[in-house]
């Protein structure tokens, strides 16, 4: 007797037992001529519901500061350099100055997420190069003094040599604090955030340059901000572009993009960042348009990174979100094996 010969109660109300009658994976059933199922095929999610993935256990407070603080750090040490090279002072000195308070910002985020400092040390014990967190760990533990050393000269005017030293050297490590924490997230199995791994990494940069020129233009004389004006308008541009472009790829995987909690952020992200380049385009120059630009797009990146977190968490707490893309891997790899001679 094949396995549609069994009589099915059609009366059962519990999902896992009817999928279990019929092939609870959801894998099509082979039926002989003349054979029929006697329940419609059930459409697999998951056991009574239950999230496939364990949600992670990130508060959004501290991990999203964590991922604004450590791209607005990273492009505004950048942004620092080549004011610094190009006779800025007034620019470098501001961003350097913003640069310590974000990375101290990043860090006290993420070792408050953690809980105890030591948690962080912990991380230190070894070097992985196939783990994000033990480089990333590596690139903050490295970038945080420089950073603070390009700082601590630039406003006190001691050991101008050793400040500029900090300044290259963090300008040099800058680009990839701003955009590693996009390789950490993606090298999970949240659905949102490994789906955009391509585009990710791109979004952050962009948010970040975007924030960092922000950040030069309400620090810097109207003489000085040229690079920062061209950094936030840039970066605005690679932001918004890149961000819709992953959207549309990730398809009923990005749902979580644009609805909920994530959805209303990023909204309000496209909005901030869209508006403030533009106030920032004002014929003139207008100082006030300027500033009001400049927060603007500091606001927009905020949320882009916690509209992102959000969005990531809704889709570990959906189970079609992890089961469908696996389910479609699974009929292409099929789909292409028939399909060799």
């Amino acid at each position: 007797m094949s396995r549609t010969d069994v009589p099915l109660d059609t009366s059962l109300d519990l999902p896992a037992e009817r999928d279990a009658l019929i092939g609870s994976a959801g894998r099509p059933e082979r039926r002989q001529r003349g054979e029929r199922l006697m329940v419609s095929k059930a459409e697999f999610r998951s056991y009574y519901g239950r999230p496939v993935l364990k949600p992670p256990p990130w508060q959004a407070p501290d991990i999203g500061g964590y991922l604004f603080f450590g791209g607005l750090a990273g492009a505004s040490s950048t942004l620092a350099a080549a004011a610094e090279l190009t006779g800025r002072p007034h620019l470098a000195r501001g961003l350097k100055a913003g640069a310590a308070v974000a990375v101290a910002g990043s860090l006290y985020s993420l070792v408050h997420d953690l809980g105890r400092p030591e948690r962080f040390l912990h991380m230190l014990r070894v070097v992985k190069v196939t783990s994000p967190m033990s480089i990333g760990s590596w690139l903050l533990t490295g970038y945080g003094p420089l950073a603070l050393l390009a700082a601590g000269s630039a406003v006190t005017g001691w050991l101008p040599r050793l400040g500029r030293l900090g300044t290259l050297g963090a300008g040099v490590v800058g680009p990839a604090i701003a955009t590693y924490t996009a390789t950490l997230i993606s090298d999970t199995a949240v659905p949102v955030w490994h789906e955009a791994h391509r585009e990710l990494p791109v979004v952050f940069v962009g948010s970040a340059a975007a924030s960092a020129g922000a950040l030069g233009l309400l620090v810097a004389p109207d003489s000085e901000a040229g690079p920062a004006r061209r950094a936030a308008l840039l970066g605005a541009v690679t932001e918004l572009a890149t961000a819709r472009r992953m959207e549309r790829r990730l398809g009923m995987v990005g749902e979580p993009l644009r609805r909920g909690i994530g959805g209303a952020l990023l909204r309000a992200s496209r909005v901030l960042t869209a508006g403030g380049a533009l106030a920032l385009t004002v014929p003139g120059r207008n100082r006030v348009a300027t500033r009001v630009g400049a927060a603007a797009m500091i606001a927009g990146s905020v949320c882009l990174r916690f509209g992102i977190f959000q969005a990531g968490v809704a889709s570990a707490r959906d189970p079609k979100y992890t089961v469908t893309p696996q389910r479609e891997r699974l009929e292409a790899r099929g789909g292409s094996r028939r399909s060799r001679p």
